[in-house]
């Protein structure tokens, strides 16, 4: 938008947040993202995260804010008078009509393709899971032996050793040497660590060496030696640059210590802190074998006091089974007499209760005198009724009423005919008579009126 585009009433009074409103659509508009070099004064980072901060240059200064996800994006921990390029956004602070810009990334002056190299591979490597946590191992409290990696002649081999020596004097340290600068720097490195996987002597390797521009640390910045931190079944502790540099090295390794001093204070516990424990470990055995002594010497008390010789123990043993056969004897005597009164008792209560018999027989005797008349009454009765029903019986006997001249007549299918109405001219008639039968044909049928 150019001048001759910005046409505003001459007349209209605007309030200084509608002005402050248009001045920042205005640069918003003007300005897209572009890159500013300078160097940086007043830094402050707040507690939120985001950094404040100015850029100058001989000439001029402007505020910048750089906020909070984009600052840690950077690796970097600035400080005043480093200078950097910015690639920033025009922006305005309404409430304040201050101007400023908001930066998005930034690289150090001179160094922006190592600086969007290391930033591209960062993203990488981030991407495909390598600074995870939960990948990263737990470093060994107490390491048998600890390795590092890094070059002979290199004043963070001396810094390492010696803490490591007033630290732990008894753990064993063991060089991979391998330059830490150059361009043979990286090969050198993943070889070194290799070695160490190879003997797996150590059980933590310590990848360290001191500070140094962007280019002195860019050994440290190489894929290959990434993939072999994060693949090495050794824990490994990053000590590289000062504590405001960061390398891929320190993401991917499984501890970043901001020196390699540090590096060494992390790798193991200090021998006094060990001693110190052992000490109190000690003390607390003792206390606890004291206590058990002292359990022990009581109980040994106790037994002493029970404990009697043989001879009184036979002697005690004798008297109490005198004792014994005393009560024993007693005893029996008391269950005697009881059975005894409990006898004369019993048999003077039986005399009372004895039946008599004589009277019991005698009535007995009747009883089974009444009891055979009553049988013969009995038996009497059923032998005239059986009399009886066998003269019944001979009267309805058919045989005997044929003997007095009746017969039995009976048709072809020797049904007994009743009726000499049901009979037909020319049938054949059975007739059963008191002696023998005779066979009849039917030459007239009449009833009898």
């Amino acid at each position: 938008m150019s001048k001759n585009d910005m046409q505003y009433p001459e007349n209209e009074v605007w309030t200084v947040a509608q002005l402050n409103q248009q001045v920042a659509q205005l640069l918003q508009t003007q300005f897209s993202r572009l890159w500013v070099r300078g160097e940086i004064s007043n830094f402050t980072q707040a507690a939120s995260g985001h950094w404040y901060f100015s850029i100058k240059d001989q000439a001029a200064t402007v505020r910048a804010v750089m906020f909070r996800g984009r600052a840690l994006a950077t690796g970097l921990q600035p400080k005043a008078g480093d200078k950097f390029e910015f690639r920033v956004t025009v922006s305005l602070y309404e409430p304040r009509g201050d101007y400023q810009v908001q930066v998005e990334s930034m690289r150090r002056t001179g160094r922006g393709d190592l600086h969007e190299a290391f930033l591209a591979l960062k993203e990488k490597l981030a991407a495909q899971g390598w600074f995870d946590p939960e990948r990263k191992r737990d470093i060994p409290p107490m390491p048998r032996a600890i390795g590092v990696v890094t070059s002979l002649g290199a004043a963070a081999l001396h810094d390492v050793v010696s803490a490591l020596q007033r630290r732990a004097p008894h753990v064993p340290v063991i060089i991979y040497p391998s330059p830490v600068q150059g361009a043979d720097a990286a090969a050198q490195l993943i070889k070194a660590m290799q070695t160490a996987i190879a003997r797996a002597e150590v059980d933590t390797l310590l990848l360290v060496r001191g500070g140094g521009s962007l280019e002195d640390l860019w050994s440290f910045n190489d894929e290959a030696l990434a993939h072999t931190i994060a693949s090495s079944p050794i824990p490994v502790i990053s000590g590289v640059g000062h504590e405001t540099d960061f390398s891929i090295a320190d993401f991917v390794s499984d501890l970043r210590a901001p020196t390699p001093t540090a590096a060494a204070e992390l790798a193991c516990r200090p021998r006094q802190d060990l001693l110190d424990k052992v000490q109190a470990l000690c003390a607390l055995l003792s206390n606890q074998q004291q206590r058990v002594f002292e359990r022990a010497s009581l109980r040994l008390d106790r037994a002493v006091g029970r404990l009697v010789s043989p001879k009184q123990r036979l002697v005690q043993q004798g008297e109490s089974l005198l004792n014994l056969q005393n009560r024993l004897g007693r005893a029996a005597l008391q269950d005697y007499d009881k059975k005894r009164v409990r006898f004369i008792a019993v048999k003077s209560r039986l005399v009372y209760v004895q039946p008599q018999l004589q009277h019991y027989r005698q009535d007995v005797q009747r009883q089974l005198q009444q009891l055979s008349a009553a049988g013969q009454r009995a038996l009497d009765n059923q032998r005239r009724r059986y009399l009886a029903a066998v003269q019944t019986l001979h009267a309805l006997n058919p045989e005997k009423i044929l003997e007095r001249g009746y017969a039995i007549v009976r048709n072809e299918q020797q049904d007994i005919v009743k009726n000499a109405l049901d009979l037909s001219v020319g049938e054949r008639l059975s007739v059963e008579l008191g002696r023998g039968s005779v066979l009849v044909t039917v030459t007239q049928a009449h009833a009898l009126l």
